[in-house]
C-alpha cells in the first residue's frame, strides 16, 4: 500500500468523490417490506401510532387492505379523519377500508388475532413499557402474522448532555432508545425477529440528497440556538424547544449520533 498523500493534496479530489451518492434506502423501504409478504386483499393492517393518517391511507392505497389507524392524540385523530373524508370524494372504496380510533400502544383497541400486519413507524421511542406494548402487538396478530416496526436509537456518538436535551425536548424515553432495551421486549412478547436492517444514516442521506432537509433544520437550529428568545416570544419556550429538537434528531441522524432500524417481526404459529 503506497503512502497516503497528505490532505492538501488530495482535499479537492476527495471532495469531488464525496460528491458521489451512495445510493442510500429511503422510507420506501417500509412499504416495500409490506409488499414482500404478499398480502391477500381482505388483509388487515394496523398503523399504530398513525399520527395524521398519512401511512394508513398510503397503505389501503397500495394493498387493497383494510387498515385500522390508532393514536392517543386527538388533535391528531380529527386531522386523519378530515384528510380520510377528503380522499373518499375521489377514492370513496376508502370509506370501508380505512377507519381512525384513539388507543395507544399499550392498550389497542382491536380483539385478539384481528390483524395481519402491524405497521408502526418512529412511534415506540415515545413508549415507556416496551413490554407492554410489544405484548399487545403480539395479542392482535393472528397466529404467522408479522409487525413492520421502524424505529430510531441512539448510538455511542450521542453525548449524554445531548440525550438528555434531546429526550426531554421531544418526550422520548431513554430505555426505549436503546435496541437491546427493544430487542428484549420483542423476545419477551414472544414475538421472533425475521429480519433487522440496520439503516444507520441511509434514510437521511436519501432525504438530503434529494430536499436539503437536513440542511435547511441545520440553519434552523443554528437560528434557534443563537436568538431563541426572538422565537419564544411569539411561539413560547416549549415550542421553541420542541422546535430545536426535531432539527436536531434529524441533523443527529447525518452525523450516526442516531440509527434507524426495521424490524421484520413475526407470530408464530
Amino acid at each position: 500500500m503506497t503512502e497516503p498523500r497528505p490532505y492538501d493534496q488530495i482535499e479537492e479530489e476527495f471532495g469531488h468523490i464525496l460528491d458521489e451518492s451512495l445510493d442510500p434506502r429511503g422510507p420506501e423501504q417500509l412499504y416495500e417490506i409490506v409488499g414482500s409478504l404478499a398480502l391477500l386483499p381482505d388483509a388487515r393492517v394496523l398503523d399504530l401510532g398513525c399520527g395524521r393518517g398519512t401511512h394508513a391511507l398510503a397503505l389501503a392505497r397500495r394493498f387493497g387492505t383494510a387498515v385500522l389507524g390508532v393514536d392517543p392524540d386527538r388533535a391528531a385523530l380529527t386531522e386523519a379523519r378530515d384528510r380520510l373524508e377528503a380522499a373518499c370524494r375521489t377514492e370513496p372504496e376508502l370509506a370501508s377500508r380505512v377507519r381512525f380510533t384513539r388507543g395507544s400502544a399499550e392498550a389497542v383497541p382491536a380483539e385478539d388475532g384481528a390483524v395481519d400486519v402491524v405497521w408502526c413507524r418512529d412511534v415506540l421511542c415515545l413508549v415507556a413499557d416496551l413490554e407492554r406494548a410489544y405484548s399487545e402487538c403480539a395479542r392482535v396478530l393472528r397466529p404467522g402474522g408479522h409487525a413492520v416496526v421502524y424505529q430510531m436509537f441512539a448510538t455511542d456518538r450521542l453525548e449524554r448532555r445531548e440525550a438528555a436535551e434531546l429526550y426531554r425536548a421531544l418526550d422520548c424515553v431513554a430505555t426505549s432508545m436503546r435496541p437491546d432495551r427493544t430487542e428484549q421486549a420483542i423476545a419477551a412478547a414472544g414475538l421472533r425477529i425475521d429480519d433487522c436492517v440496520v439503516l444507520g444514516s441511509e434514510w437521511g442521506e436519501h432525504v438530503e440528497e434529494r430536499t436539503n432537509k437536513a440542511g435547511r433544520l441545520l440553519l434552523h437550529a443554528s437560528r434557534l440556538l443563537r436568538a431563541p428568545e426572538r422565537y419564544a416570544e411569539r411561539f413560547g419556550p416549549r415550542n421553541v424547544e420542541i422546535g430545536l429538537g426535531d432539527c436536531l434528531w434529524h441533523v443527529y441522524r447525518l452525523l450516526g449520533k442516531l440509527s434507524g432500524r426495521v424490524y421484520l417481526l413475526r407470530k408464530p404459529g
